[in-house]
C-alpha cells in the first residue's frame, strides 16, 4: 500500500492509499477539504471536530441521493448474473456492516 501526503483544511496528513487508487482519494480529498472549508467559512461552527462531523454527514447524504448506475446488459439485454453480484456488493458496502442486503 502506498503513502501519500494530503492537505484538509490546512492540516496534512499521511494516508494508505492502494495502487491505483490515487486519483480516487485525490478526488475524496478534495470533496472532504471543500465541504469542511465551507462549513468553516460559514461561520457559525469553530470546532475542526464538529465540521468533520458536519461534513461527513453532508457528503453521506449526498452519496446516499445519487442513483446506482444500472448494470451493464449484454446484447440480448438480460443483465449477467455477475453484473448482478457486483451490484450486490457495492450495495452491501454502501450499506455498511450493519444493513447486509443479503
Amino acid at each position: 500500500m502506498k503513502q501519500m501526503e494530503v492537505t484538509i483544511m490546512g492540516q496534512s496528513y499521511i494516508l494508505g492509499c492502494p495502487e491505483g487508487g490515487e486519483q480516487s482519494l485525490l478526488e475524496a480529498v478534495g470533496n472532504v477539504d471543500r465541504e469542511m472549508s465551507a462549513i468553516r467559512d460559514g461561520g457559525k461552527v469553530k470546532a475542526r471536530e464538529r465540521i468533520a462531523v458536519l461534513a461527513a454527514l453532508n457528503l453521506a447524504y449526498a452519496l446516499a441521493e445519487r442513483p446506482l448506475a444500472a448494470p451493464p446488459r449484454t446484447a440480448d439485454g438480460v443483465t449477467s448474473s455477475t453484473d448482478v453480484d457486483a451490484l450486490i456488493r457495492r450495495i452491501d458496502q454502501a450499506l455498511g456492516a450493519d444493513g447486509q442486503l443479503l
